[in-house]
């Protein structure tokens, strides 16, 4: 039975990093972002040291709830986080070659 909880952005790798782990490890997708920051008001508390205002990307509510119970299932959890090439462009990140 797993004991851990790996969440990826891609259905496409959950069975390959299925078989990098083993059988410890439940990997899980969340099927791209499901939080974003809102674009009706600005995105953090100034008075709260800049805490970020996340909301729920609409549509990914179900994914969340199926998440956070498996979540609560098992011991401990990672979310696995790839920046694409274009986000890693726009945060100023640069792959060395």
């Amino acid at each position: 039975m797993a004991k851990y909880l790996v969440i990826v952005e891609s259905p496409a790798k959950v069975n390959t990093i299925k078989k990098f782990l083993g059988a410890n490890y439940q990997v899980m997708a969340s099927n791209g972002h499901v939080r974003d920051l809102p674009k009706s008001q600005l995105g953090f508390d100034v008075e709260n040291d800049y805490e970020p205002k996340y909301i729920t990307i609409r549509g990914k509510g179900d994914i969340l709830a199926k998440l956070r119970k498996e979540q609560k299932r098992l011991k401990r959890f990672i979310w696995q986080r790839t920046l694409t090439e274009r986000e890693r462009q726009s945060h100023g990140i640069c792959r060395r070659h």
